[in-house]
């Protein structure tokens, strides 16, 4: 039986979800917060909140030392260009673990979960060696590849999750009016999984947008995305908390807007699949 939701049960469940978005978004907000300061209120101690200095010089400074629009466009074609590449390679292998699933298709599935769970520092080394040798480091493409290729069994595990919820009696009733494989994935698996592909993309752009130790690893100057613009404020002379925050608001702040807007199809996303 379900269980009664009392005024109080449910004053106390949203009490307790504020109380830990907030606590999750705390750095955030304090991180925006102290891009509006001076340095020298960044660093006071104690913390100065609303008795701080304001000022936009960081957001002056760090627009004038640095070439914002290349490092954003970086970031938005490594994101999407490894999300597409990695749907184009994700929905055939769904599909086919969907609906033609083999002896091995569970423990192929795990397998490749399994390698998400390996440090990124282990390969690090022979992934460097490979990029310099193919020619592909400091590349949007080379990004591209190394982001699908870290994302593709999220990717392959989210769009298994949607397919299985799809009746094979509809590709069948497909199949039997005539329609090829071709026809059967595009005209209408795709268009009955588009909220599930909607929320696939979505999250994997985030992945690769907030990707931060391969963009760094394998880049310098060229094909360099935000995190490596975040990574640039830092000096020998130590870290300015001030300029810093306003760099990395900058960076973050499409990615935000995005989650905002799109918050719905990342929650049916993260959770589809959990509740029968």
């Amino acid at each position: 039986m379900a269980r009664a939701t009392t005024p109080r049960r449910k004053a106390l469940t949203t009490l307790a979800a504020w109380s830990v978005a907030l606590i999750i978004f705390f750095p955030v907000l304090w991180m925006i917060l102290t891009s509006f300061k001076t340095e020298a209120s960044a660093v006071a101690s104690p913390p100065e909140f609303l008795g701080a200095s304001w000022t936009l010089e960081n957001y002056a400074e760090v627009w004038s030392r640095s070439d914002y629009p290349r490092f954003f466009w970086n970031s938005v074609v490594i994101s999407v260009g490894s999300t597409l590449l990695g749907l184009v390679i994700a929905i055939p292998a769904a599909w086919s673990m969907a609906f033609v699933p083999g002896k091995k298709t569970k423990d192929l599935l795990m397998w490749m979960l399994s390698t998400k769970m390996m440090p990124a520092v282990a390969v690090m080394i022979p992934i460097y060696l490979l990029f310099q040798w193919l020619g592909i480091y400091d590349s949007k493409i080379g990004l591209v590849i190394a982001l699908m290729l870290m994302n593709l069994p999220i990717i392959v595990w989210m769009l298994y999750t949607y397919f299985k919820e799809i009746p094979g009696e509809i590709l069948e009733a497909a199949r039997m009016d005539g329609a090829g494989l071709w026809n059967e994935v595009v005209y209408v698996l795709a268009p009955m999984a588009v909220p599930g592909i909607a929320s696939t993309v979505l999250l994997n752009v985030i992945l690769a947008w907030n990707e931060a130790f391969w963009t760094i690893t394998l880049t310098t100057t060229k094909a360099a995305p935000l995190s490596a613009f975040i990574a640039s404020f830092s000096a020998p002379q130590g870290l300015f908390y001030a300029k810093l925050s306003a760099a990395s608001t900058m960076a973050i702040a499409p990615i935000l807007i995005l989650g905002w807007f799109s918050q719905k199809q990342l929650v049916r996303g993260l959770t589809f699949g959990a509740v029968k």
